[in-house]
C-alpha cells in the first residue's frame, strides 16, 4: 500500500506539472537564472526575466561554448558558466562517433537529485499499466566505461558511469535501483566481460524486468547468455563465483539444471529465451528510438513477443505507455526550445510546438548551457496535458564515413532494411539473425 501510495504522488506530481508547461518553463528558467545569471557566458547580471533571456541570450553550439569549458577543464573556478555557489564538478562525455573528439558537457552536484527523480516518475508511469512492479526485482545489465581526470582535476565520464559512481546509486531506495539484482561491485568493474558474466550469475526467478540502457546492449546480454551458459550453469551448480556476487549466489543445483534444460536444445532458435529464463518478467526496459529502432524485431524474437517494452530515450523522457511509441517531456527539469528542422533558427517554446513537425531540442540547463543545440532531433507525436510528447527520430548531422562517402544513420538503416527484405525474400526458409 505505500508503495501504490507513493505512485499515487508521482503521477499527481506529472499532471500538476504538465498542465500548465508554459508556467512551469518560466518558473525553472528564473530559478536557473537565479543560480547562473551572473555568470560570464550568459552575462544578465542578475536579470531573471524571460524577456531579458531571449533578448541577449543567442544559441549556442558545443563550438561555442568550447573555449570556455576548456578553461574550466584546466582548472578556471571562476563563475564561468555556472554561478559561484554551483561550480561545475565534472564533465559528462559524448561518445565521439560523429566528429570524432568527445564533447565535454558540464555538470553540477545536485544535478543527479533531478536524474533520480525522473527515474522515480518513470516507473510509477509503468505501474499504471504493469503491476506488481514492486513484488520482484529487476535484472538490468549496467556497465561502466574508463574514465579520464581533466588537467584542473575534474572528472571526465559518461553520464551513466557518472550515475554508477554516485552516493546516489549506491544509498538508493528509489524504485529503479533499490531492487536490482546486480551488486554494485559487479556493475563497476571496467572489464565488461567479467562485469557481464557476474551480473548474469545473479538471476533470479523473481525478476519482473530485464533491461539495458540501449537494446543494443540488451541483446549483447542476450548474446552473451548463448555464448556461456554452460559455464554459468556450472558457476551456479558448483557455488564456485567470483568476489563480485559471493554475497548474493549460493550454490544452487536446481537453478544450474533448468538453464541447462533450457539452453542444451536450442542451437540457433533461441526464440522466447528471455520469458523461458524469466519466466516472471513482466516488460523489457531499454531505448528503442532513432538508432535502437531497428532491434525492435530482434527484441520481438528473443522475448517470444509476448513482453511489452518500456523505452526511456534519455533523462528528459518518460514513456506515456509501456511501449515503444510515445515519450513526454519533463518540463521542470530544464528549458526547452526547440527549433523547426526547416527553420533552425526560429526558436519556439515547448509550449507551442506542432503535432507532426519535427525539430531539434535547444536546452538551458542547471548546469550551465544556455539555449544549447544539444542535436536531437524530434517529432512531436501528441500531447499528455499540455506537455508534448516526443518521438527521438535521430541525431542531427550524424555521419557515418563509409568508403569515401558520407552517409547519416537514417539512410544507413533504410539501406540495412532493404537488405534484410531481399534476403528474406530470395532465401526461403532462412533464419536471419543479428549476430551481436
Amino acid at each position: 500500500m505505500a508503495k501504490e501510495s507513493s505512485y499515487a504522488e508521482k503521477l499527481g506530481l506529472i499532471e500538476e506539472m504538465t498542465t500548465d508547461v508554459d508556467a512551469v518553463q518560466e518558473r525553472v528558467l528564473a530559478e536557473i537564472l537565479g543560480r547562473n545569471g551572473d555568470s560570464e557566458k550568459c552575462g544578465l547580471a542578475g536579470a531573471t526575466d524571460r524577456a531579458a533571456f531571449r533578448e541577449k541570450v543567442p544559441m549556442v553550439s558545443y563550438e561555442d561554448l568550447q573555449p570556455y569549458i576548456q578553461r574550466i577543464a584546466d582548472g578556471d573556478r571562476s563563475p564561468i558558466l555556472t554561478g559561484a555557489a554551483h561550480p561545475v564538478s565534472e564533465f559528462l562525455t559524448s561518445s565521439g562517433t560523429s566528429g570524432g573528439e568527445r564533447k565535454l558537457l558540464p555538470n553540477v552536484e545536485d544535478e543527479m537529485d533531478r536524474r533520480q527523480l525522473l527515474h522515480g516518475l518513470a516507473t510509477a508511469v509503468i505501474s499504471q499499466y504493469i503491476p506488481g512492479l514492486d513484488k520482484g526485482t529487476a535484472l538490468y545489465f549496467h556497465f561502466v566505461k574508463s574514465e579520464t581526470v581533466t588537467p584542473g582535476g575534474l572528472p571526465a565520464r559518461t553520464a551513466l558511469t557518472s550515475l554508477y559512481k554516485s552516493k546516489h546509486f549506491k544509498n538508493s531506495s528509489g524504485d529503479t535501483f533499490s531492487k536490482c539484482t546486480s551488486p554494485l561491485t559487479s556493475i563497476l568493474c571496467e572489464d565488461t566481460f567479467q562485469s557481464m558474466y557476474a551480473q548474469m550469475l545473479c538471476r533470479c526467478f523473481d525478476v519482473v524486468c530485464v533491461g539495458a540502457v540501449f537494446a543494443s546492449g540488451l541483446l549483447r546480454a542476450i548474446r552473451f547468455l548463448q555464448m556461456n551458459w554452460e559455464q554459468l550453469a556450472a558457476d551456479i551448480e558448483a557455488g564456485s563465483v567470483r568476489e563480485a556476487v559471493a554475497g548474493v549466489l549460493r550454490p544452487d543445483p536446481d537453478l544450474a539444471q533448468f538453464i541447462r534444460a533450457e539452453c542444451s536444445n536450442k542451437n540457433d532458435n533461441w526464440a522466447g529465451i528471455v520469458t523461458l529464463i524469466w519466466p516472471n518478467a513482466k516488460y523489457l526496459e531499454t531505448i528503442v528510438t532513432g538508432a535502437m529502432a531497428q532491434y525492435v524485431p530482434t527484441l520481438n524474437y528473443y522475448s517470444g513477443g509476448s513482453l511489452p517494452v518500456a523505452s526511456m530515450a534519455c533523462v528528459l523522457y518518460i514513456p506515456s505507455c509501456p511501449t515503444w511509441h510515445t515519450s513526454s517531456s519533463c518540463p521542470w527539469t530544464s528549458i526547452y526550445d526547440a527549433g523547426d528542422t526547416s527553420h533552425a533558427d526560429q526558436l519556439v517554446g515547448l509550449a507551442h510546438v506542432e503535432a507532426g513537425r519535427e525539430y531539434e531540442l535547444v536546452v538551458t540547463t542547471y548546469a550551465g548551457l544556455n539555449r544549447y543545440r544539444a542535436g536531437d532531433v524530434l517529432r512531436v507525436t501528441g500531447f499528455h496535458n499540455a506537455a508534448p510528447q516526443f518521438w527521438f527520430v535521430r541525431r542531427r548531422n550524424v555521419l557515418l564515413s563509409i568508403e569515401a562517402d558520407k552517409t547519416n544513420e537514417t539512410e544507413l538503416q533504410r539501406a540495412e532494411s532493404g537488405l534484410v527484405s531481399f534476403i528474406h525474400r530470395n532465401l526461403q526458409g532462412a533464419t536471419i539473425l543479428y549476430k551481436i
